[in-house]
């Protein structure tokens, strides 16, 4: 999309006012600048609507469930509307159950235990971390990357055609890549699941922040996503869905508010009835303010209208993609092809830099947070890069010394708080780097790239 194409779809929506909009940072070069956050797709700032809701509450926090006093209903009631919200922003189906977790990471551990016994888990090597690693007691099998939606659909339906036995299996897949910001098509291969007779879960991390997500209209079986990345960063997650497999299954952790009933037999032994709604999965006391901080940012988003966010976002993806095609030395990294639709997160290289020491000067003197390395999606960075993976240090941190060839990518990424300047800054920090190179001399330290104060 070329920015005059793009410009043409800009709404007239400012961006929604998020925390740390005036927040100045010090630049190595001297003064102070206005922080352009792009590192949305790690964590997005709070939407100043939730943190509003969440301090007009704090005053009333009390303990949840079963409390007698006046600020233990209301907060029971608060947590459990919460749960309705996120139902109805998820359009769930009737019987869906929602679980409060703490990420979309302890959400697909909780699913991962919930599996039947003998379940198969088909997983592609795109996911990130979250989605690719919680299925360590099941039999698992690694998709390879596709190079196309309609090679993923037909990769996936062969490998379910082809399993033996043929049993209860799970299928996981992102909703939007946290690398390449690409939609994967959710509903065809939620489709091909069923026709083979799986389940699918989708890991929305990356799409629920952009894009509205109903579960009846893709008609996936589960949706896992963080709070931390839909602008309420306070620790809370949510897995939805069917309930039948998390109702058998037994509870993620053992508890108080998970158990229903406990007696002490003649013999010394305990007996313990579970929960069979989401509290059996919801030992201990929540994280009351992470799932109300979620419902508030669940109504943000539909009250804006996911129609004018979408639209906005669009332009900023073409804003940034125009610009960095305009300087020859940047390769922004693609599964499906420029013409994939995306949300608005970008990764790149740029010839003859380390993205270590690219993205540290962009901090240092710019002012502006992006990330670096190989964003917990090992395998699909490196596929992407043709890189190997003996040459990276731990967590992808790059060994190589300021100045010299990439072995890993630059992330820049925004969302719905993402004022135009940021955007401008960035392109404009881009290329004069790129042109001119660092004002700055960066070191090494504990495997990433600082700069030098020493002197």
């Amino acid at each position: 999309m070329s920015v005059s194409t793009a410009a043409a779809d800009q709404s007239v929506c400012a961006p929604l006012p998020v925390l740390g909009r005036d927040v100045t940072v010090p630049l190595v070069t001297g003064g102070e600048v206005a922080y352009a956050a792009l590192d949305y797709a790690a964590s997005a700032p709070a939407l100043q609507r939730v943190w509003d809701d969440v301090a007009a509450y704090a005053p009333y926090y009390g303990s949840v469930h079963r409390g007698a006093g006046y600020l233990s209903q209301l907060s029971t009631d608060l947590f459990e509307n919460a749960r309705k919200t996120v139902a109805q922003f998820l359009d769930c189906r009737e019987g869906d159950q929602v679980v409060f977790t703490r990420s979309t990471t302890d959400s697909l551990n909780l699913l991962a235990g919930a599996l039947p016994a003998g379940c198969r888990v088909f997983v592609f090597e795109t996911e990130h971390h979250a989605s690719l690693l919680p299925w360590r007691d099941a039999q698992v099998t690694y998709l390879d990357a596709p190079s196309s939606p309609a090679q993923a659909v037909d990769t996936l339906e062969r490998a379910l055609a082809a399993r033996d036995p043929y049993g209860p299996a799970l299928v996981c897949v992102t909703g939007a890549s946290n690398v390449t910001g690409e939609l994967w098509p959710v509903r065809e291969l939620a489709a091909a699941a069923h026709a083979h007779g799986a389940r699918i879960v989708l890991d929305a991390a990356q799409l629920a922040p952009h894009h509205p997500v109903s579960v009846s209209d893709l008609d996936v079986d589960w949706v896992a996503f963080s709070g931390h990345k839909l602008y309420a960063p306070f620790g809370s997650g949510v897995l939805a869905g069917r309930a039948d497999w998390l109702r058998e299954a037994e509870p993620y952790l053992a508890g108080g508010g998970a158990s229903r009933r406990v007696t002490r037999r003649a013999d010394g032994a305990v007996d313990v009835e579970w929960h069979d709604s989401a509290a059996r999965h919801e030992a201990g006391s929540p994280n009351v303010i992470g799932a109300y901080a979620i419902a508030s940012a669940c109504k943000a988003l539909t009250e804006a209208g996911f129609d004018t966010l979408v639209a906005r976002e669009r332009y900023l993806i073409g804003k940034v993609r125009d610009g960095l095609a305009e300087v020859p030395e940047v390769r922004v990294l693609s599964l499906f092809g420029d013409d994939a639709p995306r949300v608005g997160v970008i990764s790149f290289v740029v010839d003859g830099w380390n993205s270590s020491h690219f993205a540290a000067a962009l901090s240092a003197e710019y002012g502006i947070g992006v990330r670096d390395g190989l964003f917990c999606a090992h395998p699909l960075v490196r596929t992407l890069l043709g890189s190997d993976p003996q040459s990276q240090g731990e967590c992808g941190a790059p060994e190589a010394a300021p100045g010299e060839k990439s072995l890993n990518a630059i992330r820049v990424s925004f969302g719905a708080g993402t004022p135009d300047e940021h955007v401008e800054r960035f392109l404009t920090a881009v290329k004069e780097l790129v042109r001119d190179g660092a004002r700055w001399n960066y070191r090494t330290e504990d495997g990433r790239c600082v700069p030098d104060t020493s002197a």
